[in-house]
């Protein structure tokens, strides 16, 4: 088993994440504008800042990070590509998407249940599709 290469686990991360938060705006900055506003707004809260947005946009090159560190850390036992890529994408939704959102947003009720579901969903193409991209740069050595 080979070390990781850390050089290459933060570009494919990089790469990863801006691929996500490409793919996150029209999602949720476009799809789910309408219902993210009302649903703020029945919170007494103003729609997302700019500053915000910069932050949800780095949030994503976290998860792109984190993503591709599982796709290295995991590719010895399932080996490189697409399958591996895709079990890493999907960890890290489960952890930082799907269980965040059903746990805080809908069971405290937050935000409504169709808002959840698919700001979740949306959560799953997009870190799923940005990790392939990003694990099509990484390389052992």
């Amino acid at each position: 088993m080979g070390k990781i290469n850390v050089g290459r686990l933060i570009l494919g991360g990089i790469v990863a994440g801006i691929v996500l938060d490409i793919i996150d705006y029209p999602v949720d900055g476009i799809w789910l504008a309408k219902m993210w506003s009302e649903q703020l707004g029945w919170l007494g809260r103003p729609e997302f800042s700019n500053n915000q947005i910069l932050q949800f946009m780095l949030t994503g090159i976290f998860f792109g990070i984190a993503a591709i560190w599982i796709y290295a850390a995991i590719r010895p036992r399932f080996g490189p590509g697409v399958k591996t890529a895709i079990y890493a994408g999907i960890v890290v939704w489960i952890v930082g998407a799907l269980i965040p959102n059903f746990g805080f947003m809908w069971v405290m009720h937050l935000f409504g249940g169709r808002l959840t579901a698919y700001t979740s969903l949306g959560a799953l193409f997009e870190t799923v599709i940005g990790t392939i991209a990003g694990a099509a740069l990484y390389k052992e050595s």
